[in-house]
């Protein structure tokens, strides 16, 4: 400062911004890409049951939200078949590491406009609250990120959308997120600058439309909301999860289940991404093991690849 400015500011500090803040973030690139690393191959070929009666737990289990017990007794109730409710925890957790590089490796079709758009809820893990971080394609209705964190701070926000831009292959240049207004957002803004990643962040905030921001893009916050609502639907007959290892591929199952079975009204009654193997099949039952068909295949060309 000259002689001056020093003299000024012992009379008038405020017009001057003499400290600054420097974050610096405790994790980087590589190690988000070394945690999306492809789990173990499981070989469900080995199971006691056919392979009708895993695709009977699956659409019980998943789609309709029935707890593992309730699970277990409307498959002796209405198909006189017999498994323990541990039976099918088993064969959900064994499927969900199957599908689990399909669902995040697929080659999804996202949008290239402002649709993309991220929400935080909670479930329970060992009876403490966990994070889910969802982000999803509003237009399309399909979900891109899906992870459950011990923590609902930026490292959590930047794992979450990192999942989300690992789904393009070429990142848009006017990339904008929506968002509600946690700060952790615009952290996860500035780590991905810092790496020469650039995308826009809008927030919306509160429940009532105070600014130009959040009036404009509201809609997309209720989509996000309902997709919520469709989650916990699903997720209240898991009663809470043992550990974030189960949460996680309960998500997995979830997330298969939202983007390539679940149907949409707003979508004329398709699915968000029709897989032409899936829908061809019969039931819903032959649909969950067609998808796990094809993400058999896939290990096995990444694999071979490798």
């Amino acid at each position: 400062m000259s002689k001056d400015e020093k003299a000024d500011f012992k009379k008038n500090p405020y017009k001057y911004k003499m400290h600054y803040y420097h974050r610096v973030f405790d994790i980087d690139m590589e190690s988000l890409k070394e945690e999306s690393a492809k789990p173990s191959h499981v070989d469900l070929s080995r199971i006691r049951n056919s392979d009708y009666v895993l695709g009977l737990i699956l659409t019980y289990h998943i789609n309709y939200g029935l707890s593992t017990r309730q699970t277990a007794s409307i498959l002796w109730d209405v198909h006189r078949i017999k498994v323990s409710h541990q039976t099918v925890a088993n064969y959900t957790f064994a499927v969900a590491r199957v599908i689990k590089p399909f669902v995040d490796d697929y080659p999804y079709d996202l949008s290239y406009c402002i649709s993309i758009c991220g929400d935080e809820t909670y479930i329970k893990v060992c009876g403490k609250k966990y994070y889910v971080f969802f982000i999803m394609d509003t237009v399309k209705k399909i979900i891109t990120s899906y992870s459950i964190f011990a923590n609902g701070d930026d490292i959590s926000a930047i794992k979450a959308i990192y999942s989300t831009l690992s789904k393009y292959k070429k990142l848009p240049e006017d990339l904008t997120f929506i968002f509600d207004g946690n700060p952790i957002y615009l952290l996860a803004q500035q780590f991905f600058a810092q790496h020469g990643i650039f995308f826009d962040v809008k927030q919306v905030i509160g429940l009532t439309n105070k600014d130009k921001v959040s009036e404009e893009y509201r809609w997309l916050k209720q989509v996000i909301e309902r997709l919520n609502r469709t989650f916990k639907g699903v997720y209240k007959g898991m009663n809470g999860f043992n550990s974030s290892e189960r949460a996680n591929e309960f998500m997995t199952l979830f997330a298969a289940f939202f983007n390539f079975l679940r149907r949409h009204s707003s979508l004329n009654y398709s699915v968000p991404v029709g897989i032409p193997e899936v829908e061809a099949m019969p039931d819903m039952p032959s649909k969950w093991l067609k998808l796990i068909s094809l993400s058999y295949d896939y290990l096995e060309k990444s694999q071979t690849s490798a």
